[in-house]
């Protein structure tokens, strides 16, 4: 693309205004539970774009939609997608080669697809689980639009753009930037890639877009369902309950409320009733789109004063904090190591876990709520962030969303944390507020919470968020990082939150193996001792009612470099191997083994 004697794309400083026009967001979002997909996983081609030159100057514009085969070059390019080496997806490109484990740039991810409809006015999407973190599809030489957030799941509709023979590309951001959710400034490491799963979906003409079924009032099933094309109505089945109910469809939606007295599940009985929805007329036996099979639990989490209630019961939450870093795969995960850390919570004596500091894997939340793990998912609004920024409100906001509208269906998941130790100034207050408000409006049958603040000068909890969350969180190092430890009794003391406190952080780092005295840092012994002290100190406060230390596992973390980090956080209770426990691993089991 030329202008004058010059090409465009050298002078061109504004180029990605023509990507963040066309964004791929919640509104779009298309559930993909209980749907029969298609896997495009494998090897894709792929190059480091350390100038962003696959956007900058449009290669993807060279596939247009009329070929039938792999373009080949008719002039010198400076791209040749076929020669490129392959990359595994999903996969964090940092664990595939030693070159790109610090790498944080734009990469491409190319490949080919054969694609012929099924049925008559067939509809299919391109579905991606995650992308870190910004990402822009391009099919067919056709630019279909972009995604922020790492963590959270997009799709977008290529029934358009679809044909027998298909070249689709994908360019991946990794870099950090003060104005993104997260900030530039973390305390864990920045995978890039396509490192979950991508799909296609087809559907057809009508097809079952959104659901959110839940029980309300302990009596009360309701049940709100978004459809794409016009329909004549929907049916709504739980055959174990005696429900087949025929919902009428309007302006796309449909609902229904319904006394019942499902079996209530919870962690000693995680009952899943199986349900259908089918619609009227159209493809009312397709698994893709017209008929959606899952299962689904019923339970109600509430608060009252300084307690948490589930299923009218008083409930402790005993957990622990967890990252999506794993030694092997980095922020890739699978079925099975999601059911080893849940195993080693179980060992642990524990009941709920904290999902730091992102959304994690789907198939999480899935595999919780069948084994009865009770979870708190949120969203990467951490430290420093751009409060005063629209465009990083809109981020998180819509963050927020892509996150709630995945998980809402799942019993498991009990809290929406909607940020962690943001500074208490207005325009932080006006943010995450607004974030809570935003979560409540998506979702009326969980609780809302943070990691708030601690006002050091007066030794009480104090945080202005605080008055609009459900849960109030609290990360505290005391015997750590400020090394008087008595000072955390006098704040448990001082303080009258009038609503129940999770203490969402503490603990101490250890390198497994490292012995000394209680007073000799990163042993063993200091960080068994620490844990004596916290778990010691809970037991005298009534409104503690839960608690989740930093962290099960030790993770990667480029900002730990002194002698005994390595480039690892080492707070966890077992090794980064996964397997080791250390000291204080011990301690923690036996605490919620007397609570």
């Amino acid at each position: 693309m030329a202008a004058g004697n010059y090409q465009a794309d050298i002078h061109n400083n504004d180029y990605e205004a023509e990507y963040r026009a066309k964004k791929l967001d919640a509104r779009g979002l298309v559930n993909i539970d209980g749907r029969k997909l298609e896997s495009l996983n494998g090897r894709w081609n792929f190059a480091p774009d350390l100038y962003d030159s696959c956007r900058r100057a449009r290669w993807w514009s060279a596939c247009q939609k009329t070929e039938k085969k792999a373009p080949g070059m008719n002039k010198p390019e400076d791209w040749d997608f076929e020669a490129w080496e392959t990359m595994p997806v999903p996969s964090c490109w940092n664990m595939e080669k030693n070159e790109y484990l610090y790498f944080e740039a734009s990469g491409i991810y190319t490949r080919t697809f054969n694609y012929y409809a099924q049925k008559k006015d067939e509809r299919a999407f391109l579905f991606f689980e995650g992308a870190s973190y910004a990402a822009s599809v391009f099919l067919n030489g056709e630019y279909l639009g972009s995604h922020w957030g790492a963590s959270t799941p997009f799709c977008v509709e290529i029934s358009g753009s679809v044909q027998e023979f298909n070249r689709i590309i994908v360019t991946v951001d990794a870099r950090r930037s003060p104005l993104r959710i997260p900030t530039d400034n973390t305390d864990w490491f920045n995978y890039g890639g396509l490192y979950r799963d991508v799909y296609l979906l087809r559907t057809g003409p009508a097809f079952i877009k959104d659901w959110f079924i839940r029980l309300v009032n302990g009596v009360e099933i309701r049940a709100d369902i978004s459809i794409e094309g016009g329909t004549a109505g929907l049916e709504l089945e739980i055959p174990e309950l005696n429900i087949r109910e025929k919902l009428p469809v309007l302006d796309g939606k449909a609902s229904l409320r319904l006394k019942a007295s499902p079996h209530l599940w919870s962690p000693e009985n995680p009952k899943l009733y199986d349900f259908t929805l089918k619609l009227a007329e159209g493809d009312a036996e397709d698994d893709s789109g017209g008929r959606i099979k899952d299962r689904i639990g019923f339970r109600e989490i509430c608060t009252r004063g300084e307690e948490i209630f589930l299923n009218g019961k008083k409930i402790f939450l005993k957990g622990i904090c967890v990252h999506e870093d794993h030694f092997k795969l980095g922020k890739t995960t699978g079925e099975e190591t999601i059911r080893e850390t849940i195993r080693d919570l179980r060992e642990l004596k524990g009941n709920y876990l904290r999902l730091a500091h992102y959304p994690h894997d789907r198939r999480f939340s899935r595999i919780a709520s069948e084994e009865g793990v009770l979870l708190w998912e949120e969203v990467p609004v951490y430290w420093a962030v751009a409060f005063d920024n629209s465009e990083t409100r809109e981020d998180a906001e819509n963050q927020l969303a892509e996150l709630v509208i995945r998980d809402r269906n799942q019993a498991g998941v009990i809290i929406w944390s909607v940020g962690n130790e943001n500074a208490d100034t207005d325009s932080r207050l006006t943010f995450m507020s607004g974030l809570a408000k935003k979560a409540r409006s998506l979702d009326d049958s969980r609780l809302i919470s943070a990691a708030c603040l601690i006002n050091h000068e007066k030794l009480m909890i104090q945080d202005r968020l605080g008055e609009h969350l459900d849960i109030i969180g609290i990360n505290e190092y005391y015997g750590w990082y400020d090394p008087d430890f008595e000072k955390l009794p006098k704040i448990l003391n001082n303080s009258k939150p009038g609503k129940p406190v999770v203490i969402c952080e503490f603990g101490a780092g250890a390198r497994l193996g490292q012995r000394g005295t209680v007073d000799d840092l990163f042993t063993e012994d200091m960080q068994k001792r620490i844990y004596e002290q916290q778990t010691e100190t809970f037991k005298t406060c009534a409104y503690i009612a839960g608690t989740s230390p930093w962290i099960l596992y030790d993770f990667r973390c480029p900002r730990r470099l002194n002698r005994c980090q390595e480039g690892f956080n080492r707070k966890g209770l077992i090794d980064a191997d996964r397997k080791s426990r250390k000291a204080a691993f011990y301690v923690m089991r036996k605490f919620y083994e007397d609570m």
